[in-house]
């Protein structure tokens, strides 16, 4: 049986096939030969990623050699924070140390990255308006950034933020 006015049905059938072999070949072409070697990752990408240099030192590398911080930063708030969260990559400067100096830090800048007030933050992570809190001066001005507890309140309240 043949179906009557069946040109449009082979010209949609055509249509599906030759969209099909388009398909297969630009996923061929644009999706590298190592994708799905581990999954849903691109197997190439562990070799790229450990051909690159290392920029981040570690936190027990920095310990080596300010163990003088680490003791003031243990009694502090930041016990638990890395070196490198708030200073950056630093594993040139633990290769050479008076080589690569870090670069002074804005803590104006720098603090606001964790502490500014946001209403998806626990409540019991200290939160700052920024532009309310200091008027216009550094964080260090008044916080030590290894303990920030300021020092007039640390006295007050025995060593314990409010």
């Amino acid at each position: 049986m043949k179906f009557k006015d069946a040109e449009h049905l082979l010209r949609m059938a055509f249509l599906f096939v030759a969209g099909l072999i388009v398909f297969v070949l630009l996923r061929n072409a644009l999706v590298p030969r190592s994708f799905g070697q581990y999954g849903h990752y691109r197997g190439d990408a562990l070799g790229e990623i450990k051909a690159r240099p290392v920029a981040y030192a570690g936190h027990g590398t920095c310990e080596t050699c300010h163990s003088d911080v680490l003791e003031v930063k243990d009694k502090g708030k930041h016990t638990h924070v890395a070196c490198e969260s708030c200073h950056g990559p630093l594993a040139k400067h633990a290769d050479d140390p008076t080589a690569v100096q870090p670069e002074k830090l804005d803590t104006r800048v720098l603090c606001v990255r964790c502490h500014e007030a946001n209403s998806a933050k626990p409540k019991s992570f200290p939160q700052v308006v920024s532009a309310d809190h200091s008027a216009g001066l550094a964080c260090n001005e008044c916080h030590k950034p290894h303990t920030p507890v300021i020092e007039a309140e640390a006295k007050a309240t025995g060593g314990k933020k409010k």
